[in-house]
């Protein structure tokens, strides 16, 4: 059957005891999932599956499988439930106390027991290694961890934080053995070993990894429930080749990510046995800015590309109905959303631009290279930046550039501050109005940004996590969010839809992918929905 499926958070949830029957084909042949997310070991970043270094969605897709955390956001979505522990919560009213308790019989794969010191060691290590990646932000809140006997481990956090729960779901808290891992070094290469719902293995061609195998781990204990023995996750140079993949039944999904061609072919001209699928999705695209950069430091020049990107435009020309302008770093379906920068900066205006550097002094057009990367965000990242590039260069004020470079190269260069304007995307870690904020203004952050607010790092962020009503910290975010488009050290450019392609006789696929782009393999099945 052929079919456009819009999934909704609500609806889903509505379908779900309809659903968890499904799947009951030929369970012993491996589901073949593609993405386009890479998988290369470089000299920059030889450990690129270590927990404490790893930070991107594709890498986050394989620890997933591999390592269990304490918590984990459940299908669906909503607040975390307990995974790898069996109950957890604060233990005081102030949110600075987190108390959980492992399951009774938790061992990783090879049988050793998890305890709660592998909690204690996994935790600690990230934060003694503190990978220039940023992923120890996620955990810098924590101050000490005690352990009360095998099971029972305590999180003291330094500042109340509402949003912990979710960040023990993450992939940078996943449990290890500190009998296989070295507590103050990364693990180079490509093994993983954990406690999650799978084992892998994998096939490399050189320091690239071609494909994971996921076989399900007997002795896993936990709150999933898997609906498959077995996936092997392929990767593909493009879109383009997994869609041919596709096509030919070489694979039976293809996931991350799919290009807009593709959705809309699959739209317009459905092919027999293929389905599509829409799922909420919470990706945004943004230029940033390394602020202490020539090109860029004055913050006149930074005011004056906000001026004049036309997002409505952007997306018409590259991106059709798979995206949407976003004016805030908060996405519009997050508690917080606001539209600063439009409210800032109004609909797109050469003449205020020329005012904005015209008082500043700067001399015009401004030399900008626009860096992007070519093989980490899909095919149309390219045509985007070639856009961008035309409309500063259509206002005289600015003598734009374009410059790919691969993933590989381009996010150590990022982050060695090589590039005074470049673009990112992000997946949220998780779907907290939290997430779209500190990763990028708070210390120890993702970009490894020069730019520093202090209200937004030292009152701002922690009053925002100390309400454990999410609602109620929206009016300290919407201050974030005009801090943000004053100042300019990013500008949002668009937030996403997320399509999964797939032959019709998987299912579960509706589950496949939840918001934050992560891959649940464990949904997937082989039978007749």
């Amino acid at each position: 059957m052929n079919r456009k499926t819009l999934v909704l958070p609500i609806a889903a949830a509505l379908l779900s005891p309809l659903l968890a029957g499904c799947g009951g084909g030929d369970e012993s042949r491996a589901i073949v999932v593609g993405t386009t997310d890479q998988f290369v070991a470089t000299e920059d970043a030889p450990a690129p599956l270590d927990p404490a270094f790893a930070y991107d969605t594709g890498a986050w897709n394989i620890l997933r499988q591999t390592v269990q955390t304490l918590m984990h956001v459940p299908r669906g979505g909503g607040a975390p439930v307990p995974e790898a522990a069996e109950s957890c919560g604060f233990s005081d009213k102030e949110s600075e106390s987190y108390r959980c308790t492992l399951r009774e019989g938790l061992t990783f794969a090879d049988g050793t027991p998890v305890s709660a010191e592998d909690v204690k060691f996994s935790v600690e290590r990230v934060l003694a290694i503190k990978s220039d990646n940023g992923t120890a932000a996620l955990l810098a809140n924590i101050d000490t961890v005690e352990t009360k006997g095998d099971r029972e481990v305590v999180f003291h956090l330094k500042t109340p934080d509402a949003t912990f729960p979710y960040k023990l779901s993450t992939p940078v808290a996943g449990i290890l053995s500190k009998d296989t891992y070295e507590g103050r070094s990364l693990r180079e290469g490509f093994d993983v070993d954990g406690s999650g719902p799978y084992t892998m293995t994998t096939e490399r061609d050189g320091d690239t990894v071609t494909k994971f195998v996921f076989t399900k781990n007997p002795r896993y204990k936990g709150d999933i429930t898997l609906r498959n023995d077995k996936v092997e996750l392929r990767t593909f140079a493009d879109a383009g080749a997994m869609d041919k993949a596709l096509r030919s039944d070489d694979i039976d999904m293809a996931a991350r990510a799919m290009s807009q061609p593709q959705i809309r072919d699959l739209t317009e001209k459905p092919q027999e046995g293929i389905d599509l699928t829409e799922v909420p999705g919470l990706e945004i695209r943004y230029l940033a800015f390394n602020t202490k950069a020539p090109a860029v430091k004055e913050k006149a020049v930074r005011q004056a590309m906000a001026s004049v990107v036309d997002r409505g435009k952007l997306i018409e020309q590259v991106y059709g109905p798979t995206a949407e302008p976003l004016y805030s770093l908060i996405p519009s379906s997050v508690t917080g959303h606001a539209t600063s920068f439009i409210d800032t900066y109004g609909e797109p205006d050469a003449s205020k631009a020329a005012k904005l550097l015209r008082d500043a002094g700067i001399k015009t057009p401004v030399p900008v290279t626009l860096h992007y990367t070519t093989d980490h965000y899909g095919a149309e990242t390219a045509q985007e930046f070639e856009t961008l590039r035309a409309q500063l260069n259509a206002t005289k004020l600015f003598d734009a550039r374009v410059q790919g470079t691969e993933w590989s190269k381009f996010r150590p260069a990022q982050k060695r501050g090589d590039y005074a304007v470049y673009g990112l995307g992000w997946f949220p870690d998780y779907p907290d109005p939290d997430n779209y904020v500190a990763p990028f203004l708070d210390s120890d952050n993702f970009l490894n940004t020069p730019y520093v607010n202090q209200s937004v790092r030292e009152r701002l962020i922690p009053q925002s996590r100390r309400e454990a009503d999410r609602t109620a910290a929206a009016p300290v975010f919407e201050q974030i969010q005009k801090i943000v488009a004053k100042d300019v050290p990013v500008l949002p450019l668009w937030q996403g839809k997320q399509y999964v392609a797939a032959r019709d006789d998987i299912t579960g696929v509706e589950w496949s992918l939840n918001t934050s782009s992560d891959l649940l393999l464990w949904e997937l099945g082989r039978g007749t929905a």
